[in-house]
Parts: C-alpha cells; sequence; structure tokens
C-alpha cells in the first residue's frame, strides 16, 4: 500500500495495491500490522451505506469520544472531506477533498477530531467505513456542509440532505468548548 500526506496533519489517502486480470481483482483492504506500522489506531466498529446521486452525508462529528474514520467506496464514486474542527490545532477550519471509487479503490483516513462528509457523484455509492469509536448517538453532531467560513469546493449545488444536515449550525456558532481539541486529538507527528 502507499499512503499519500495531505496538507492536513493525520489524513491520509490510501492507494491499495490490487492484483488483477481478467478475471477480475483481489485487494487487500485492511491487515492491522500493516496498517498498525503506517500509524493507524485499533477500529471497533464498521459501517456500510448505500446512497443515490446528489445524497451529501455530513459534515459529521462526535463528540465526546470522537471516532477516527477509514473510509472506501465499494460500488460507485463519491467526493469525500475532511475538516479540521480541533480548537488549537493551525488547520482548524480547513478542509481536504478526495474522490473516492470502486474504480480507483482508494481509501481515506479522516482521524478524530475531524467532522466528515461525503456526497455521491455516481448513480449510487456502496460507501464503507471502519471507526475507531462505537457510535453513540448522544454525542452525533453536524457542521453545515456549505459554511462559507470553510468553503468546501463541493462538486454539486444542491444536493440531497437529511434534514439534521439541512439544519445544522456553522462552525463560528459552534461553542469552542463543545468542540474536541488539538489537545485531545493531537496531530498524528506530535503523539
Amino acid at each position: 500500500m502507499n499512503i499519500l500526506e495531505t496538507p492536513l496533519p493525520g489524513v491520509l489517502i490510501i492507494e491499495l495495491k490490487v492484483f488483477g486480470d481478467s478475471r477480475g481483482f483481489f485487494v487487500e483492504t485492511w491487515q492491522s500490522e500493516r496498517y498498525a506500522a503506517a500509524g493507524m489506531p485499533a477500529f471497533v466498529q464498521d459501517n456500510l451505506s448505500l446512497s443515490a446521486k446528489g445524497v451529501l452525508r455530513g459534515l459529521h462529528y462526535q463528540e465526546p469520544d470522537a471516532q477516527g474514520k477509514l473510509v472506501q467506496v465499494l460500488q460507485g464514486e463519491v467526493f469525500d472531506v475532511a475538516v479540521d474542527i480541533r480548537v488549537g490545532s493551525a488547520t482548524f477550519g480547513r478542509w481536504h477533498g478526495v474522490t473516492l471509487s470502486s474504480e480507483n479503490k482508494r481509501q481515506f483516513y479522516v482521524p478524530a477530531g475531524f467532522a466528515h462528509g461525503f456526497v455521491v457523484t455516481s448513480e449510487t455509492a456502496l460507501f464503507a467505513y471502519k471507526c475507531t469509536e462505537l457510535y453513540r448517538p448522544e454525542y452525533d453532531h453536524s457542521l453545515r456542509w456549505d459554511d462559507p467560513d470553510i468553503g468546501i469546493s463541493w462538486p454539486i449545488v444542491e444536493p440531497t440532505l437529511s434534514a439534521k444536515d439541512s439544519d445544522a449550525p456553522r462552525l463560528a456558532a459552534i461553542p469552542r468548548d463543545a468542540l474536541p481539541t488539538v489537545e485531545q486529538y493531537p496531530d498524528r507527528d506530535s503523539r
């Protein structure tokens, strides 16, 4: 596997080694020793979602008990985004996006302390992700997908949103003591 750093500390793009021929392909999507050697944490929960074209899910985060997420697309294509929401971080409020698809077989690691979201750009997308913490609905939060202070360049103008995501606040409206901090979730290189 090949690990690509992004401008956001700890946010990684993982290019998997694919073995293919006329019969199809084989790819190892998780191997604990190899990922641990790359600095990945342990994962405790796997999730799978299916969404139609234009569906935007996010920007979601859990606080407390923030979740790191290793995400990938099994079928279709999405534009996937991580936003640093750690108070005290040098990259607070900055985002990075990447196209994930069943064709490129890339994975995207979004560390704990970051908000995460994606929009489906194909007819449908089957989206899989591993989480470092269990989902706790009482700690689940949303950040406005089109917050002008963050300025994400989504490849869609009018996405299909849940009521929760439609009503999500801008980052500036969230009290700083309700957000994760860089002390709680330091950059990978400073651990």
